[in-house]
């Protein structure tokens, strides 16, 4: 199974999960994440690359595979992306070097996918 299935799968099966559950709270905290990042006074690509840099100086790997699988879907470039990664390592420090390397590499196995 591809990396990007693999985490698409997962993390589709556990949203399920944890929204059966019918919790309040966490059913608004994902419509809000959700809604957050809808057209808006800043365009959609714009907000997820900026999700991508807060997830990568937050070093969070899920999320920055979230953030790029998004970002490629909504055609950002790889010159683009890179950029990305520059100012997150800029205002993370290299202590986001592995997770860019990381994150290049999920980048690589959506465009092999693609």
């Amino acid at each position: 199974m591809s990396q990007v299935k693999e985490f698409n799968d997962y993390r589709l099966k556990m949203n399920e999960k944890i929204l059966a559950q019918d919790n309040k709270v966490l059913k608004r905290f994902f419509n809000l994440d959700t809604n957050a990042y809808q057209e808006g006074a800043l365009p959609t690509k714009t907000k997820e690359l900026l999700g991508l840099i807060a997830s990568m100086v937050l070093r969070c790997d899920d999320c920055i595979k979230y953030h790029i699988g998004t970002c490629f879907e909504l055609g950002v470039t790889k010159d683009e992306v890179y950029e990305v990664f520059a100012i997150a390592n800029l205002v993370g420090g290299s202590i986001c070097i592995p997770h860019t390397r990381r994150a290049v590499e999920y980048w690589e196995a959506l465009e092999e996918e693609a």
